[in-house]
């Protein structure tokens, strides 16, 4: 079992025509994808890879059955792409695009108020199930085999280094999702937590975090607030020990505002909550790897 997307859901393209959605979508097909269509305003009729243009989502939709979007449009046009996402019923919205203003993504969780869309992003690699399905940007080469290790990051990068590691250590991943990296977006780590502690084939979860933000502490509080007990052993890195407060660290969400979103306050926190924490991401792999090996012992 996979969370959120797998072998059998329809994408749609938005912005499949330009540079990146072109490049992506080919690889998305190439990973085993179910792309049924694109959307690029103007274009519609025409075809890329065989796949159909259509000029709205809402036709897209209709003809094609497509209850999954992953956006490509740059971000002067990304609050309309996902507004219309939204209104077009679709079940899961993955952004990818980064440099969404702070208002328009004020607008937009405010528009997803009591829908059943989920937006995962914006500024994200998206999600991807080896050997069932990828929605986003994630390298088809390092999500070769379906695992049991979960991952949910704030980082693109730290989320392909991470995967390397574990599956060089003889695992590999359920599923992984990168949550994105600005200051506001449409689904946090802690709702993403919940899925994987759900999931029965996902028996141990990485949390890559930053500097900035609380969600990282949010989502293990919940869980005792919950009185979950954690039968999944969870392994946790922040990222940007080294930044100095108020300097925005490669993420518009990774900036430090007050003491407890430096990297060092929330390490020291997590790790008394209970998370497993490594203190460089060199060492995910084989944190990982000495986790599932002693859990099999026992």
């Amino acid at each position: 079992m996979s969370i959120l997307i797998d072998k059998n859901i329809r994408v749609i393209v938005q912005g499949m025509t330009g540079k990146e959605g072109m490049f992506h979508t080919e690889q998305m097909i190439n990973y085993g994808t179910n792309i049924v269509g694109g959307v690029t305003p103007g274009k519609g009729g025409k075809n890329f890879m065989k796949i159909p243009i259509f000029n709205t989502v809402e036709d897209a939709v209709n003809k094609t059955g497509g209850f999954v979007s992953v956006i490509f449009v740059p971000f002067n046009y990304s609050f309309d792409a996902i507004v219309e996402s939204i209104f077009s019923n679709i079940n899961i919205i993955v952004c990818i695009t980064e440099g969404i203003p702070v208002s328009d993504m004020i607008k937009i969780k405010y528009y997803l108020n009591n829908k059943k869309t989920i937006l995962i992003g914006p500024n994200c690699p998206g999600i991807i199930s080896p050997e069932k399905s990828k929605v986003g940007i994630m390298p088809n080469s390092i999500f070769k085999k379906k695992g049991n290790v979960g991952i949910i990051s704030r980082s693109g990068t730290l989320t392909y280094e991470a995967a390397d590691q574990i599956m060089k250590m003889g695992h590999s991943i359920s599923t992984a999702i990168g949550v994105g990296g600005d200051s506001i977006i449409g689904t946090d780590i802690k709702y993403i937590l919940k899925l994987f502690l759900q999931d029965s084939e996902t028996d141990c979860i990485v949390i890559i975090g930053e500097i900035g933000g609380q969600q990282e502490i949010d989502a293990i509080k919940w869980m005792i607030n919950e009185k979950i007990i954690i039968k999944k052993p969870i392994v946790g890195f922040i990222a940007g020990k080294t930044a100095p407060q108020g300097k925005i660290m490669g993420h518009a969400g990774a900036i430090i505002r007050k003491k407890i979103e430096t990297a060092q306050v929330k390490m020291k926190i997590l790790k008394k909550l209970g998370v497993h924490i490594v203190y460089s991401p060199d060492e995910i792999g084989i944190t990982v790897n000495n986790i599932i090996k002693n859990n099999i012992k026992k």
